[in-house]
């Protein structure tokens, strides 16, 4: 299943772009998952995804927690937790 992956703030910067389309294997089924797979994909991931504590996520432009399932999802965005304004889902 490809995704669309949208990153922002720093975690774009670490990463080195502000999106990509991703298929991941079978065993990612959560944002939890999906985060510990794409950190193990450089050192550039390793350190956007270092402390997923302190991540927000979206799945279609819903906020979303990180045990959310991703199955059917066309758009995560992965980003800081978010101050002001109406942002995603806005």
């Amino acid at each position: 299943m490809a995704i669309e992956l949208i990153y922002f703030a720093w975690v774009r910067e670490a990463i080195g772009k502000d999106g990509e389309s991703v298929s991941p294997p079978a065993e990612v089924v959560t944002i939890a998952d999906l985060v510990r797979w794409l950190s193990a994909l450089s050192p550039g991931y390793s350190e956007a995804f270092a402390e997923p504590d302190r991540l927000r996520a979206a799945i279609d432009q819903d906020f979303v927690a990180f045990d959310a399932a991703i199955t059917g999802a066309r758009e995560i965005a992965i980003f800081p937790p978010v101050t002001g304004g109406s942002g995603i889902g806005g």
